[in-house]
Formats: structure tokens, sequence, C-alpha cells
């Protein structure tokens, strides 16, 4: 089960993907594409990657305990939703026009839509065991909870994408050691006697 990393190992995976992708065409450089938060000043870069809410998944159950080893149990993973905003940085954006930020945006949109999906094993290799892949769709929001973003970090509003990444499990950090058995003592009866 993937470890406490799962989470910004999910935006490493948008970034390196989206650098890949958009480099040298529209955006020059992977160093233009970052992980930032909008509020960000004076900071140069062209697209940024700002992971505004996590929302553990209730529906989701799983069972009460999982073994670990023959000695140790562990509370079950527990799966979470990631939710990012990707946008335009307006401190940096070295002179691009509107006709450009739309470019850049279908761009990104392109994109998610091919890589939309990634198993956790492949963001953390030392895991075991084969957990569903972690797949990226647009976030069903309104224009207004946009908004709504944008004014949470006192930004105006601006054309930007929004998605959803999930089902990220986040495995229990605590294990608990189930006693071992040390003594055993088996016995036979015999219930009935042959007729001959």
């Amino acid at each position: 089960m993937a470890d406490y990393p799962i989470i910004s190992d999910v935006s490493a995976y948008i970034i390196k993907t989206l650098r890949e992708k958009m480099c040298p065409e529209p955006i020059p450089s992977p160093n233009n594409i970052e992980i930032s938060s909008p509020l960000s000043q004076d900071v140069d870069y062209i697209v940024g990657l700002y992971l505004y809410d996590i929302r553990e998944d209730v529906e989701v159950t799983g069972p009460r305990f999982i073994e670990r080893g023959r000695a140790q149990i562990m509370k079950p993973p527990r799966p979470y939703s990631l939710y990012y905003m990707v946008f335009i940085n307006g401190s940096g954006q070295m002179g691009l026009k509107d006709p450009d930020i739309q470019k850049i945006i279908g761009k990104i949109a392109q994109i998610v839509n091919d890589n939309n999906s990634v198993f956790p094993n492949e963001l953390q290799s030392w895991l075991d065991t084969q957990e569903p892949p972690i797949v990226l769709s647009q976030a069903k929001i309104s224009l207004e909870e946009k908004v709504r973003v944008w004014q949470a970090i006192n930004k105006p509003y601006q054309i930007s994408l929004f998605y959803r990444a999930a089902p990220v499990y986040l495995s229990s950090g605590e294990y608990i050691d189930t006693p071992r058995v040390t003594d055993a003592s088996f016995g036979l009866s015999i219930t009935g006697e042959e007729r001959g």
C-alpha cells in the first residue's frame, strides 16, 4: 500500500508528464512548469499546478485490518481524492497574449486526457501490491466554485483547469503486533466403535 509521499508523488507525476509533452512547444523550458500556488510572487514560471483540496472518500470501505506478514496487522489504507488547479502564472506571463494562453490551456487539457491514469507502483516502485490506478478526471465543479477557489487565495478569477485525482490510497503508519502462538494442544476423540 502506498506510503504518505503518494500525494506529492501524484503531483510530481503530473508535472513530469506536462514537462515531457509541452516542451519546447508551446512552453520553451521544463523549468517554466512548476508545482506552485497562485499566491507565489516574483516567480518565473508559466504553468502552475496547485493542490487546493484533499478529501477522504468515505463511501469507499475496506476490511477492518490487513495482515502484514505473520505477526502484524495494520489498519486498511484510506482512499482520498486530490483536487488540482492548473493555471497560467499571472505574475510571470512573459508577454503572453490571450491566444497564447488559450493554446497552452488546450495543450494541457489534451495531455491530461491522453495520460489520465497512473498505477501507484509506478510512483512508488517498492509497492508489492497491485492497487487500482489513480485516475485524473475533470473536477465536476461549477464556474462559481472555481471562482471561490480563486477568491480563497485573494486572486481574481482567470481561466484555469480543475482536475480530480482518485482514488489515492494512503496506508496507515501504525502496525499492531499480533500475539504469537506459543503453546498448542491437540486432542483426539473416538465417537463410535466399528462393529464386525
